[in-house]
């Protein structure tokens, strides 16, 4: 997300930059989507390297959008830019609204982005103290405070294991109900820390990173609507257009793999290493390329070291989109 300051609390690098630029260097002309807007920067670098594709971004943050705008406006391109403020799992009635037959490509980096996490007012980071709030959709009730003083000892485990891989869910959970009410990010950091043992606070980064990121997950339904809206991106593509999904943690990249292996098999029931017998039909291949960032990037930016990156192109003949 691209080092452009577009206000004080924006300043957005594009992750893994040079690898989205080359998965879609030989995009076909028509309509580009970035259903996970951010700042623009992938998306203005795009549009910059191909004159003749137009966008469409997305974003549910109306911070974001305010953002995308004024980078697209400074770099000459808004003419050529249609942004939306939507939830990526309604993607597809917003390209239907927009008169889009099929996409020349599309994008998700998903997560949350350097801006949101350095804002204190959102909530989203342990640094700061802050109301639990942690809404990608500000105009949304159900806040970070609903899953922190609402939830039961048996969602609150639930929504740990599931969404962050959290090994201390039970200790954590049960010092969580015990604090209530809590009411602040700070608060909320202490009560986890002092729930996880002495040697497990010692490693891994901060003892409430998990934690922190399994309710953001939770309050944004960050991993439920995921699968469906990258089955919709991958319907949307024109033939031989591509999808580039970036994820940055596990629960995020087992649903990406999972849904794009599906695309790239057509759900085949044979036996593996043996010729397809079901019908099955494929709508994908698998575009190979670096997955990772490489050190220089992540040196630059220590965000980008988590980042994932996966790539289907659809099948068919592009020539024919």
């Amino acid at each position: 997300m691209a080092g452009v300051v577009v206000s004080q609390h924006f300043e957005h690098q594009p992750v893994m930059l040079d690898q989205i630029l080359e998965v879609f260097a030989t995009m076909n002309t028509g309509v580009f989507a970035d259903f996970t807007l951010g700042g623009a920067g992938h998306s203005s670098a795009l549009l910059l390297a191909h004159p003749g594709v137009s966008l469409l971004g997305i974003d549910q943050d109306s911070m974001a959008l305010d953002a995308a705008e004024k980078v697209l406006r400074d770099s000459g391109l808004i003419e050529r830019a249609t942004l939306r403020r939507a939830r990526f799992d309604s993607l597809s009635s917003v390209v239907t609204e927009e008169g889009i037959g099929s996409l020349a490509g599309a994008l998700f980096d998903l997560g949350v982005s350097s801006p949101q996490f350095d804002v204190a007012e959102r909530g989203f980071s342990y640094r700061f103290d802050a109301p639990l709030d942690m809404r990608m959709d500000q105009t949304q009730d159900f806040t970070a405070d609903d899953v922190v003083n609402g939830y039961s000892l048996e969602q609150l485990v639930d929504m740990l294991r599931n969404n962050a891989d959290e090994r201390h869910a039970v200790r954590i959970a049960k010092a969580i109900i015990a604090a209530r009410p809590i009411k602040t990010t700070i608060q909320l950091s202490d009560v986890v820390s002092s729930a996880i043992p002495a040697p497990a606070r010692r490693r891994g980064g901060h003892p409430a990173k998990r934690t922190f990121q399994a309710i953001r997950i939770e309050v944004n339904a960050e991993l439920r609507i995921l699968g469906g809206a990258v089955r919709e991106a991958i319907s949307l593509l024109a033939p031989g257009a591509r999808l580039a999904v970036l994820t940055y943690h596990s629960g995020e990249d087992r649903i990406v793999k999972a849904v794009m292996r599906s695309a790239e098999t057509g759900d085949c029931t044979c036996p593996s290493g043996l010729p397809c017998g079901c019908g099955a039909q494929p709508l994908v291949q698998r575009v190979r390329i670096s997955r990772e960032a490489s050190r220089a990037e992540i040196s630059a930016n220590p965000r980008a070291s988590s980042a994932r990156l996966r790539v289907v192109e659809k099948l068919g003949n592009k020539d024919q989109g």
